[in-house]
């Protein structure tokens, strides 16, 4: 698992390729930090032993300790670890804690890439499960997007 500075060392080497109003900035622009303070949290909270269990888990897929976040849920204690964890995070920073969709992304892709191979003997769901094993070592940040299929940004999708 990454520490919290381990996690803003990463994003201070990523190179500049984020755009806002057609201008691209890099991650120390003024405009992106309230968004890397609030996910710095769940970093920080995932260090701290008073949140072990709540903030951390057991990968079912290497055994080894991961953030919740990159977990794939196996029972319904492993959900309400998760709300728990959501919960307390919300509390800390004052609202969205920015992870929660990337986090669903990722079981969601699991559930999805499992029934396509079942139903047409594929591969995704391996190949999504070794993603995922370098996902929970690399401890990323997932995130996901709702966007209009049809192109029509001014409209709802």
């Amino acid at each position: 698992m990454r520490s919290l500075a381990e996690y803003r060392a990463d994003l201070e080497r990523m190179k500049p390729n984020l755009y806002i109003g057609g201008e691209r900035v890099g991650r120390d622009d003024p405009r992106i930090k309230p968004g890397i303070n609030v996910v710095a949290v769940s970093f920080d909270l995932a260090q701290d032993p008073e949140w072990d269990g709540l903030l951390t888990t057991t990968s079912s897929l290497t055994g080894r300790k991961i953030n919740r976040f990159s977990h794939l849920p196996q029972n319904p204690y492993d959900l309400m670890q998760k709300q728990k964890m959501i919960r307390l995070l919300a509390q800390r920073v004052g609202g969205c804690i920015q992870r929660c969709m990337g986090m669903d992304a990722v079981i969601g892709l699991s559930i999805a890439t499992k029934e396509v191979d079942d139903k047409y003997g594929t591969e995704y769901h391996r190949r999504f499960v070794d993603y995922l094993k370098w996902y929970q070592e690399k401890d990323l940040v997932g995130t996901c997007a709702q966007t209009d299929t049809k192109g029509h940004r001014i409209k709802r999708p």
